[in-house]
């Protein structure tokens, strides 16, 4: 990471803010800003200290993460709020999205997706948890969250909306250079100019974005 970017943790299990404070502070780009163990008390933390990044659960006490993610989105925009969700909580994710959290994780994410989640987001990009089920992707192109609504209208060429339906059918570079009969090597740098032009970081963020806009239906994927 190129930044030094503050973050606040917030979860009613210290067991796990423990775990987690420990290893960010062996990040020497990231500084822990704060902790909280529930929605009221995360929204006092982050008035008092403005950190860069919210890491925080969804279900809470006193006030749950939904609602102190409106509160912090409507009044400190320049923090960026990342959810930490466990299985079968898609619904809970969806909510997240639409109360202003810019990316979401599940609670068993290893390191490296962790620390890529908080530079992603940070850097201004969603970030898709790359576990994010098929019914998941289509559940938050049906919601109201809509990270796409700003952006200049994108254009796919014929080749590069192939290789999109083959990302999102989980192909890798290998199989969709057989199948089209173009190395691997070209197939990862068409893959990195999607990825650039859809503003995303994974497979995950693609399958969002391929429904998002007719690239693939949603039958083809459930």
């Amino acid at each position: 990471m190129k930044y030094n970017i503050s973050i606040v943790i917030a979860d009613d299990h210290e067991i796990f803010r423990d775990g987690l404070s420990l290893m960010l502070s062996k990040q020497q780009n990231l500084s822990l800003a704060g902790q909280a163990e529930d929605g009221q008390e995360l929204i006092e933390v982050v008035a008092k200290v403005k950190p860069d990044i919210v890491l925080t659960d969804i279900k809470m006490p006193r006030m749950d993460g939904i609602e102190a993610t409106k509160y912090i989105s409507a009044h400190f925009p320049d923090t960026k709020i990342i959810a930490f969700s466990m299985f079968n909580e898609d619904n809970l994710v969806v909510d997240m999205l639409e109360a202003g959290a810019k990316g979401y994780l599940l609670k068993n994410a290893d390191k490296p997706e962790i620390l890529e989640a908080i530079e992603s987001v940070y850097e201004g990009h969603v970030f898709y948890c790359r576990q994010t089920t098929a019914r998941l992707a289509s559940m938050i192109v049906k919601s109201q969250f809509n990270p796409y609504r700003k952006k200049e209208q994108v254009v796919f060429t014929e080749r590069e909306k192939e290789i999109i339906r083959l990302i999102c059918f989980q192909f890798t570079a290998q199989q969709i250079g057989e199948k089209l009969f173009i190395s691997k090597r070209t197939v990862e740098g068409y893959r990195t100019k999607i990825l650039e032009k859809m503003n995303v970081k994974n497979t995950a963020g693609v399958v969002v974005y391929a429904l998002k806009h007719d690239i693939i239906r949603e039958s083809d994927i459930l």
